[in-house]
């Protein structure tokens, strides 16, 4: 089953982003781990990773306060 990401920006709606599909939960998480900082300087503010149709988890891109 594919794994990839979704983009939200600040208001919660759409954001392109890099179409990439992977094998594994490891391997998308490690791509966002190396990615993250490139998809917050273009808007992106919010991540959600998703299996097949199946929301897994959200995560923020934006710093603690």
């Amino acid at each position: 089953m594919p794994w990839s990401w979704r983009y939200e920006d600040v208001d919660g709606k759409p954001v392109d982003g890099p179409a990439e599909t992977f094998s594994s939960q490891a391997d998308a998480e490690s791509w966002i781990g190396q990615e993250w900082r490139t998809l917050q300087a273009g808007g992106v503010s919010t991540v959600t990773l998703v299996e097949d149709d199946r929301v897994d988890y959200q995560m923020s891109l934006q710093p603690a306060e």
